[in-house]
Formats: C-alpha cells, structure tokens, sequence
C-alpha cells in the first residue's frame, strides 16, 4: 500500500524535534495545526489499525494551553507530538493494554509521560499493541492486525505496534513502547527507526501495565539518535515508587552523548550461528551491513552466540511466563474468554511452574552470564541483526507461536542479562523492505550505543521512517569509549617494575609501548624506596621519554590516582603522535636538588646505569 499526501498539509511532513521547533520558532506553524494535520492524515490510515484511542482536539486541548505557560526555548520538547503504548498510563484516558475487559482509567499519567508533557510534549494518542505486550509481531490484538508502514500486507512488529508505525508514517515525532523479549527493537526495524531499549531501571516504570515486571522496559522510537537522546533525557530519572529504578552513573548521562570517533572492534555472530529463516533478502542485507561497515572504520570480532541463545529461550520457555501470569490473573481465572486466543495459549500456562523451576533457571542464566558479559567485555559493543526475517501478516497468523519465535532470536536473551541496546536502520532490502541492526552493551552504556548508532547514522544516511525527509543526526561532538582511562607511565608503574601491580590489580591492560614528544625534561627525585621519577614539560630543552600508556577501567581510576603522592600527580602528557593522555607529571617543586636524567631517555635506561 503507497503512501499518498494532501498537499494542503505536506508542510508538516518533516516531524523530527528539531525540524518542528524551528517551524514553530519562525512562527510557521502552531501546535494546534500540526494536531489538526495528524488528525487527517491518520485517517488516510484508519486500516492499519495503529491506534486504540486517538485524542480528539478537545482531550489534547489542556496540554495545548499549557503551552502558553511554557517559553519555547525552555522547553525542549515544546509542542511536540508523540504516542503512547496503549499499556502506559495517561490521566484520563483508558489504558487497555489491548484488552477491553482490563481496561482503568487513571487519574495520573506514567511519571515517564508526564515528564515529557511537563517539557512540552502533546500526546497524540494510545496506540495499538500485542494484547498484554505479548508478541513480537503486531496481530494479538482485539483492535486488530497493526500493519506495516512500508508494505501493507506486512508486519509492523510488536508489541509496541502503533507506536512504530504512527511515528514511520509522520503522525507522531516520537513514541513510548515497551520491551520485554524486542518490542522496542523489532517494531523500529521493520519500520526504518531507531528504537532505544534502556538499560532496566533508567526510565521509571511507574505507570506501566507489566509484562514482566522484573524485565520491563518502557522504550522510545524516534527517527535519529540525536532525537532519541533528547527525549530519553527527559523521560529518564530515578522513581523510588518503583521497585526496580537506578539513578543513572555519571558515565551514562545525556552530556555523554555524540559521536563515537576512532576504531571500534564490534563483536558479531558467527556464521554458522545467524538464523535468517529462509529470508534471502535479509541475509544479504546484513552481509552488504557489515561490508559498508567495514569501509567506516568498523572490526569485526567473532562471539559465540550459543549461551545468549540459551538464557533467550528461557524468556518463554521457561519459569518467567509466570511473570505475564501475574498481570492478567484476574482475566484469566475470572474471564479467559477475554484474552486473545493465541496471548490466552501463551500466559495461561503461567501459574503452574514452581517456586524451583524459577531458582533452577536462575543458577543456569548466572552461569551462561559469565560467559556472556566476558565476551561484551572484549568489544565496544555486540552487533546482531534485529530480526532473522520480516513476515507478511499471513504467514503469523498461518504460525503464530513459531514465528513469533524466530522473531525473538536476536533479542530474547537481552533483558535477562540486564543489557542496554538500541536498533539502528541500515538501508532497504531489494524488495523495498526496511533492514536494521541491534547494538548491544553492558548495563548503562545507553550513551555509548547511541553515540556509536549517530555514527552510523551519520556515515550511512536514511530516510525518516517512511517519509521522504533524511533522518540523519546532526551532533558531531567527538566521544570516546567511557570503559576505560588511558594512563601515561613512565617509572615505578612500567612494566616489571615494583608499582605495577597497582594496575594490573585495577584490571589496567598495556595499550602502547611508546614515547612523549621531544618536550620533557625528566628527574631522579629524592627518597624511596620505590625510586620515582619526575617528568617536566620543557619545550625548548625537553626530549622524547619512553614511556607506557595502559588502559585502566573507569570505575578503578579514581583509587588509582589517590595513591599517587606528591610531587606527582595526573595531568595532561603529549606522546610522539601528537595526541594528548592523561599521565605522570612533576610539580616544579619536586624537582629541587633531583637529579636530571633526561639523557637516559627512558626511566628503565636510567635504572640499568646505576
């Protein structure tokens, strides 16, 4: 099914953040009228089934005149429209999570929403989903078949189904899903966005319809990253009223954000190990993926997948169906007719599992977790395809439970190892299909992905969604890895020398052999033992060092550093190459009555002299 546009409201079709404020700053439009445009351009796409409750002018109205209270430039998301997941709260309006027996209405919205209608934002509406979040395809809901934006006739992806599709097809800037087993993730890719699935706790879950709740994770769909980082930095926050919230590391901060330069070594499955399930054209999307990769400055490190595909079929396997169990109990012992037929099959099962199939399960998923984060550990992060295969609404009702599976290959396991990830868009397969990837790493390296997504956004330009606008970022802040320190030494810290265990004991690796630039002067300082030198910056009569730069983790810097007694201390040092690296440096101070040794070149030759 082609999408078609009146050209009366193709004014409005860019709905990126920054697009709509600058419209809204030149005063070429008003919220007000991009609400009215949304409201007729959905109806051109009343068949796809993308929303359960779409706000009328007069419910939108309150959050519209608050605008008038709220300076544009203060505001961040000032007049911008987005949609919420029909299992996320917002006051007033029913919340359904896709089954009209269920259905409240609250009184408060989602602390995560009201966020965001706090910075501006205007709800849209509450959009369709996989009845009780179960699904990964877009059809296990009463309110019907969510269709896909670019191919009618194919899935959307769920279950965050409407809040993909509205924001592909322009009738939102951003939406609200929610992931458990890739309803953050598969949806984005089928429908050429970048979903963010946060690491669990960073966005409160107060106000969520659980799934599971030990593993929920409301999500954001957004056209770049540069748009997904602002909205995140407004939704996220610690919430004591939710059991499983965490304040978010220093390292993970919005202000971490940009775009990752350098090598990266990028951990990938190995080929006997990638399932594409008979789909032609998304294999030869992800081989052409990690071709125009590798032209980007992108290494590629092989992993074993086997232990992530075994702690991804417990996800539905195993004891934790228990947990979507428990959210619809009443329904199911009350009403089970109320359930869609297929989520009724898979939940209902739930309450029979023992106390020790979960523990049981527990030991085993700690067990391959050792494996598994050992292997992230090694990479800058782990790259999959979001989905083995993109199915036509046909073939999922002909197999709903085994294709719903093969959906969750590539993302079952993530929130049972406490992963953070987002789905990026590569490009259109050649039958004019959107094909997309996941980047994976360790809890709260949300920032990092997102930094590494922008450049690949960024190098690799697409569309929004399924308009016609380009979706590319534009924050070119260079970032680095947040992992690890790199730490310049050059004497009691080198190798085989008597302080180097306080590196090697903080998990420090040796990165380079090398020298400074020909601008340090370098002394034998008074006292010991351990002998120490000084090394002082002296432009015109300095000479290049030899020196050690190691790389020490983040988290262990900080005690590192306190042990270092004066006159040394950590400042800036230039290496040979030009670059700049925190390193051993000398106060003034320190150097009288030492003794110079910058002839020696190096701290070792000195030490062989004496």
């Amino acid at each position: 099914m082609s999408m078609t546009m009146n050209n009366e409201i193709e004014h409005s079709l860019d709905m990126g953040i920054d697009a709509l404020r600058a419209q809204y700053a030149e005063g070429k439009d008003t919220p007000e009228k991009i609400m009215e445009d949304i409201r007729q351009r959905a109806e051109q796409y009343k068949d796809h089934n993308i929303w359960i409750h779409q706000l009328s002018q007069a419910e939108q109205s309150v959050w519209l005149e608050g605008l008038k209270e709220k300076p544009l430039d203060t505001h961040p998301l000032w007049g911008i429209p987005f949609v919420i997941k029909d299992n996320i709260d917002l006051a007033g309006i029913p919340t359904t999570a896709g089954c009209k027996e269920f259905a409240y209405t609250p009184d408060v919205s989602a602390k995560v929403v009201q966020q965001l209608i706090d910075a501006g934002a205007i709800p849209v509406g509450k959009a369709n989903l996989d009845q009780f979040a179960t699904g990964l395809n877009g059809t296990r809901s009463p309110y019907g078949a969510c269709h896909n934006a670019f191919n009618y006739d194919y899935v959307s992806g769920g279950s965050s189904s409407g809040s993909a599709v509205s924001v592909a097809l322009g009738l939102a800037s951003f939406s609200l899903g929610t992931d458990t087993a890739g309803s953050g993730r598969i949806p984005a890719c089928f429908n050429n966005l970048v979903g963010v699935k946060p690491s669990i706790g960073l966005l409160s879950a107060t106000g969520l319809v659980p799934a599971c709740r030990s593993l929920d994770c409301i999500t954001i769909f957004s056209y770049n990253t540069d748009d997904a980082n602002l909205v995140l930095s407004v939704a996220e926050g610690f919430d004591k009223r939710d059991g499983y919230s965490r304040a978010n590391p220093f390292l993970n901060q919005a202000r971490q954000y940009g775009l990752r330069t350098g090598p990266l070594m990028v951990g990938v499955i190995p080929e006997h190990q990638l399932k594409f399930f008979g789909d032609k054209g998304y294999q030869k999307a992800y081989e052409a993926t990690l071709a125009k990769l590798k032209d980007e400055g992108f290494s590629f490190q092989e992993i074993d997948f086997a232990p992530f595909d075994e702690i991804a079929k417990l996800l539905y396997e195993g004891p934790w169906v228990s947990e979507r169990y428990i959210a619809a109990q009443p329904l199911i012992d009350e009403k089970p007719e109320a359930i869609f037929p297929v989520v009724r099959e898979i939940i209902a099962p739930g309450g029979k599992p023992p106390a020790t199939s979960l523990f049981k399960a527990q030991y085993r998923i700690n067990d391959l977790k050792q494996n598994c984060l050992a292997q992230i550990a090694q990479v800058d992060c782990l790259l999959t395809p979001t989905a083995g295969r993109h199915f036509t609404v046909a073939e999922m009702l002909a197999e709903p439970i085994k294709h719903n599976s093969e959906l969750g290959y590539y993302t079952n396991f993530m929130n049972l190892l406490d992963l953070a990830s987002i789905a990026v868009p590569m490009m259109m397969t050649e039958s004019g299909m959107p094909f997309g990837i996941t980047l994976v790493g360790s809890t709260f390296s949300d920032r990092e992905l997102m930094s590494i997504a922008n450049r690949i956004q960024q190098a690799l330009p697409l569309k929004k969604g399924a308009l016609d606008s380009i979706a590319t970022p534009k924050n070119t802040t260079p970032v680095t890895s947040t992992k690890t320190i790199d730490v310049m030494v050059c004497g009691a810290h080198l190798t085989g020398q008597p302080l180097n265990w306080q590196l090697v004991e903080r998990g420090a690796m040796l990165k380079a052999k090398t020298k400074t630039a020909a601008s340090y002067r370098m002394y034998a300082l008074a006292g010991g033992p351990p002998l120490r030198p000084g090394l002082v910056l002296d432009k015109e009569k300095g000479s290049a060092i030899e020196v050690e730069v190691w790389s020490i983790p983040t988290e262990n810097f900080g005690s590192f550093v306190a042990c270092i007694p004066a006159p040394l201390g950590i400042g800036k040092v230039i290496l040979a190459n030009g670059s700049q690296v925190s390193g051993f440096i000398c106060e003034p101070s320190g150097i009288e009555g030492a003794e110079e040794i910058t002839n020696f070149k190096g701290w070792k030759a000195y030490l062989s002299s004496i």
